[in-house]
């Protein structure tokens, strides 16, 4: 296959629609606060377009077509988990995250716990948020390589820039309008590629028929403690993702962040469902296919090549913009807690600005390196696995620092955090493949805050 002039018209087209929002974006960045937070002035349309463009990415599209050519049902986990963790922060985290008024988890955990418990928080949870980017990247070089001769470095090179111009000008309002436009482009991509299995395969019960009943429409299909694990990862690390977080501080008023996540937990998981669909399309029709390159396969193969251009650069500007939306989150946490208490004490907002920008360069360039080794791997296991480890290391403490002020003492929430990590590390190593590691972190993460609260108590 190749591309042709008329691909790349759409792609143009959507690119430059994406920049025209960018550059307009990026004039409302005059400090450091417009660049995190929005300065708490934002509607719904911007939050929800800043948390969905940041979920709607390479794990809830190339990785869910990929896990459902191998596992069907299994592979609506990342999305309907994703849901239900917004679910959870509406009714239960939005009012006390958004009255503390701190723009970063770990500053909520300084403010209770002390500096050492946010500096483990700040380092913890930026390792479980670049591991997503990373498979942001990993999507994006499955998506070129399918449909171009460009190689997986070139291809690593080029999402590195894309994420680099996405983000740096313009922060989370950049995040928050091109959001808009990307949710819009995407959801009508996906729906489209859902709707045109279904026309050409004849309906849904040809798939019924035809795949494995227990393998392809399964919620469980992995194994139910494989399975559920990858949905309570996603629950832990909706509310402990720190994009999120700042979204709903952009919010003008409770109310309005209130609704934003009412939307987004609607929008998320039906995100899901085309991306499933196309993996059993190809599966059924294409076997012998590389499983991640399912979506932009059936892309090129089976849409006119306008509209397979538009396609296409919409998946790669999804795929972008989660990078990019997660970037700021690690950037904002760098900068806020690392920075701006041990290096830039008396920066001033240029300053700190700088900083942000800096970090996103640094994690970039590193990001690109770790990708390199792991091209062609599992992108929603890498999900998984990404989620999981920003729930053992911050869910807890979260939990225990807006509903049980004063309870513990700060020792027993670092060593939940470092034991947490460490032990669902290890549990990839000496548990069975059956079993989600995420049991043993979490376990040991809640055990070690418990014999906290029990010591107080005592």
């Amino acid at each position: 296959m190749a591309l042709t002039g008329l691909h790349y018209i759409g792609a143009i087209l959507v690119f430059s629609l994406i920049t025209v929002a960018g550059l307009y974006s990026g004039k409302k960045v005059k400090n450091a606060s417009d660049f995190k937070y929005g300065s708490g002035k934002s509607g719904a349309g911007i939050i929800v377009g800043t948390i969905v463009g940041t979920v709607i990415g390479g794990s809830s599209t190339v990785g869910t077509a990929q896990l459902a050519f191998n596992y069907g049902l299994s592979a609506w986990w990342f999305t309907l988990g994703s849901g239900l963790g917004f679910v959870i922060m509406l009714l239960f985290f939005s009012g006390p995250i958004y009255k503390n008024g701190i723009v970063t988890l770990p500053q909520i955990f300084s403010k209770e716990y002390g500096e050492k418990a946010g500096f483990t928080a700040t380092i913890l949870n930026s390792i479980g948020t670049f591991l997503s980017v990373v498979i942001q990247i990993l999507s994006g070089v499955a998506l070129i390589t399918a449909v171009s001769n460009i190689g997986p470095i070139a291809a690593i090179a080029i999402m590195i820039i894309l994420i680099f111009v996405y983000i740096i000008f313009g922060g989370i309002w950049g995040a928050g309008y091109v959001g808009i436009i990307k949710t819009i482009l995407v959801y009508a991509a996906i729906g489209l590629c859902g709707i045109l299995v279904l026309s050409l395969q004849g309906g849904l019960g040809v798939f019924f028929s035809s795949l494995p009943t227990e393998r392809y429409f399964n919620l469980f299909a992995r194994g139910v403690a494989i399975d559920s694990g990858a949905g309570i990862s996603l629950i832990f690390g909706t509310l402990t993702t720190q994009i999120f977080i700042q979204a709903l501080l952009m919010s003008r008023t409770l109310e309005i962040a209130r609704k934003s996540l009412l939307i987004t937990a609607i929008l998320v998981p039906l995100a899901g469902i085309g991306g499933i669909l196309v993996g059993y399309y190809m599966k059924l029709n294409y076997p012998e296919i590389v499983p991640g390159t399912a979506l932009p396969l059936f892309v090129m193969l089976k849409t006119p090549p306008l509209l397979a251009g538009i396609t296409l650069a919409a998946l790669l500007v999804a795929l972008v913009g989660t990078g990019a939306g997660l970037m700021l989150g690690i950037s904002t946490m760098l900068s806020n807690n690392i920075y701006g208490k041990y290096i830039g004490k008396k920066a001033g907002g240029k300053q700190e600005l700088f900083a942000n920008r800096f970090s996103i360069v640094l994690i970039l360039v590193i990001a690109a390196v770790f990708t390199s080794r792991y091209v062609g791997s599992l992108i929603l296991e890498w999900s998984f696995l990404a989620m999981g480890l920003r729930g053992v290391v911050s869910f807890g403490p979260l939990c225990t620092a807006l509903f049980l002020p004063g309870k513990i003492k700060p020792v027993y929430v670092q060593t939940a955090m470092i034991m947490g990590i460490a032990l669902l590390l290890l549990g990839r190593y000496i548990l069975p493949p059956h079993i989600d590691p995420l049991f043993l972190g979490a376990a040991a993460n809640v055990s070690v805050l418990a014999i906290g609260l029990a010591k107080q108590r005592g």
